[in-house]
């Protein structure tokens, strides 16, 4: 997809990572995951979406009430995956609506990753279809992994507890 990234390790089995365009790398051909390509080239970082971890993405797929987008195979160095991802790039409801991934072993990736003391949590987000989206997670059995409330505008807030205090992002 062109992009490159970093993971800080959240628990043991959810982290946080920053992804970017790599701008040493050939485009891809095709529009870019996590809605990169609509991004203005001075855009403010951001908490862009969260991903859900299934152990059978077809099935969750399939049993949404919303497009996600096609199930892609990625794979980065010894690390292979299935995530869902829209042929246009756009994120399901700007992100609130997370993505799949179902990861091609058994041991989660966070066992690579050093523990840095930091753990996740919460995610809260609002949109003005949130009704909509609490009914979509609901038909993937996501009901209380996210507070979402209407909201006049999309956004998501993480909180995260540190060694130096609770951050949120």
């Amino acid at each position: 997809m062109g992009t490159h990234n970093r993971l800080l390790r959240l628990g043991d089995a959810t982290y946080l990572e920053v992804i970017a365009i790599n701008p040493a790398a050939p485009p891809p051909g095709r529009s870019r995951w996590f809605d990169f390509d609509g991004l203005a080239p001075d855009a403010a970082p951001r908490l862009a979406t969260w991903v859900v971890r299934t152990g059978d993405i077809q099935s969750t797929v399939t049993a949404s009430r919303e497009e996600l987008g096609a199930i892609e195979r990625m794979s980065r160095g010894t690390l292979s995956w299935r995530i869902t991802v829209r042929e246009d790039g756009t994120l399901p409801f700007d992100g609130v609506m997370p993505s799949l991934i179902e990861w091609d072993t058994d041991l989660h990736p966070c066992a690579r990753l050093q523990d840095r003391g930091c753990r996740f949590v919460s995610i809260e987000a609002g949109h003005t279809a949130a009704a909509r989206i609490s009914r979509s997670l609901e038909s993937i059995c996501l009901v209380g992994r996210v507070a979402i409330a209407p909201a006049e505008w999309p956004h998501l807030t993480a909180t995260v507890e540190t060694p130096a205090g609770l951050r949120t992002l």
